[in-house]
């Protein structure tokens, strides 16, 4: 199994990266751009918009119970939209 890249963390059994944008429409603009490779994927982070301008994404295997292969190539998708 990987090790998380980039700005990814580990916290508990996930990998989270935080993004903060310049304004809210940006941020919403973000999100989007994680919903086509998410689906197409069939491995869909959590998704938290909070205060105005910040993303938290979250990405677990829950089905496994932790982190798989999976989730650190959803990462590197995510990481390859850029923002």
């Amino acid at each position: 199994m990987s090790e998380p890249a980039g700005d990814w963390r580990h916290v508990g059994d996930s990998i989270v990266r935080d993004i903060k944008f310049d304004d809210f429409a940006q941020a919403m603009a973000s999100v989007n751009k994680v919903a086509d490779p998410a689906e197409e994927a069939n491995h869909h982070p959590d998704i938290v918009v909070h205060g105005w301008n910040n993303v938290r994404l979250t990405l677990t295997t829950h089905s496994a119970g932790g982190l798989t292969d999976n989730d650190f190539e959803m990462a590197r998708r995510i990481d390859g939209l850029g923002g």
